[in-house]
């Protein structure tokens, strides 16, 4: 296996593109703004819609460079241990000090850039849940949720698969606090800004 694949997969999966796009965008460190997460809903809440969507773009891009990479050195193993890597450098990015995003963006530039139709289906599942919810959060768990049914159906291969299953475990982790404030009834919906 191609190790030092994995290794760029994970400083690729560290660039903190919400951080420099409110940074440069607003003038702000986004880890001290709103929830203090380091993901694009919190540079939309913070620096507006515009810089939302370029961090979105960032860390979708991120996904989708790291798979093509991986798929230029080797089989679907090498690309979903990078993948793998990429979630890791997301979600603890070397660049931060090891604090970064919830891997939902990222992991679906990963997961359409292996299989457009199943990454296709995980956006419209994310916009009809949060669009009926209003909260982003469940738009995300249950979006990403669906990641692993999804390769079944479409049969994908066997590490692909297991990239799903983790991708989807390691996400519902790290919504843990959001679940939370969902079941304390605080955590805010689409519109409110967090103070």
């Amino acid at each position: 296996m191609s190790y030092w694949v994995l290794i760029a997969s994970y400083l690729i999966g560290s660039i903190p593109f919400s951080f420099l796009v409110a940074r440069v965008w607003k003038g702000v460190d986004i880890r001290k703004c709103g929830s203090g997460n380091v993901g694009m809903t919190n540079v939309w809440r913070n620096a507006g819609p515009a810089a939302g969507l370029l961090a979105l773009a960032g860390d979708l891009g991120k996904g989708i460079l790291v798979v093509l990479l991986a798929r230029h050195y080797g089989p679907p193993l090498l690309v979903a241990g990078s993948s793998i890597a990429a979630l890791a450098g997301h979600s603890w990015p070397v660049f931060l000090g090891f604090k970064g995003g919830k891997l939902v963006a990222t992991g679906v530039g990963l997961i359409t850039a292996i299989s457009p139709p199943v990454g296709v289906l995980t956006m419209i599942i994310w916009l009809v849940a949060t669009g009926l919810t209003r909260y982003v959060s469940v738009g995300s768990i249950t979006a990403v949720v669906s990641i692993p049914f999804l390769m079944l159906f479409y049969r994908l291969e066997w590490p692909y698969l297991a990239l799903g299953v983790i991708y989807a475990v390691f996400t519902v982790y790290k919504h843990i606090p959001n679940l939370k404030r969902l079941i304390g009834k605080t955590e805010p919906k689409i519109g409110k800004k967090i103070l």
